[in-house]
């Protein structure tokens, strides 16, 4: 790891798609959070398409706390395509991406934010090494998480046993040393963290947990994305092996 500079202001950025019963609780929470342990930060939640009361909620939300930069995405929905917009809107030069039914916990981002402040350039968690956990994880998706993330780490050498969660944080430099983003979809996921890898920035992992959402319905529709996994990773594992450092870090010695 080579030192980088000091980190200013932390974008969270939170995709959210009908997600009006637990959008507010996740905003305050992790507004309380960062505020307490002096966290200078901007929260941008992307409204993707909502059909309920979402955005409603956000610009009320807006009224009483600054911090929050509401926006939408108006044009193609998409969870990879909200993450991209919300990119897009971000004043800070770090960005950790966080769900809205607010399963990952808040005091999670306030470690990623030191680990970076510690030089790094990504920092990863995991649910799944010691000292994580994941609190009733549906049993099916358990076992395709787990097989998931075992061929990532064999395909690309990697030791990163969690890649599929898109709960991370990255330096500003590394979001834009990865454009462009390709992932429409939950498959931004994997494009992030293994570009980020390919192309020779900083990394490290921490344990976090993870809680299943207690209010709405799951978005990711498991049988319409594995071919949109494949897809990314094969596209990054191609340019890992066969683009000749055209698009790696300048400097890199990774």
């Amino acid at each position: 790891m080579t030192a980088s500079s000091p980190l200013s202001l932390l974008s969270v950025v939170i995709p959210a798609r009908d997600e009006q019963d637990s959008i507010a609780s996740t905003i305050e929470h992790l507004h309380i959070e960062l505020h307490l342990r002096n966290v200078p930060h901007e929260i941008i939640a992307v409204d993707d398409g909502s059909r309920d009361k979402t955005w409603q909620i956000l610009t009320e939300l807006r009224n009483k706390l600054p911090e929050l930069r509401p926006v939408q995405n108006t044009f193609q929905n998409g969870f990879g395509r909200a993450v991209a917009r919300g990119l897009d809107e971000m004043k800070g030069d770090a960005v950790v991406i966080t769900m809205a039914d607010e399963s990952d916990d808040c005091r999670d981002v306030v470690r990623y934010w030191q680990k970076l402040n510690e030089g790094y350039e990504c920092v990863f968690g995991s649910r799944f090494m010691k000292g994580g956990g994941a609190i009733d994880y549906p049993r099916v998706k358990f076992i395709l998480n787990r097989a998931a993330n075992l061929f990532l780490k064999i395909l690309f050498n990697i030791q990163l046993n969690d890649t599929t969660n898109a709960f991370k944080a990255y330096r500003k430099t590394v979001i834009d040393g990865c454009r462009p983003l390709i992932s429409p979809h939950f498959n931004l996921t994997v494009e992030l963290p293994l570009k980020a890898i390919v192309r020779g920035y900083s990394w490290t992992v921490i344990p976090i947990t993870w809680r299943n959402r207690r209010t709405g319905e799951a978005k990711l529709a498991i049988r319409e994305m594995g071919s949109r996994y494949l897809f990314v990773c094969l596209y990054v594992w191609l340019e890992k092996y066969f683009s000749r450092g055209d698009y790696r870090k300048t400097g890199s010695t990774h």
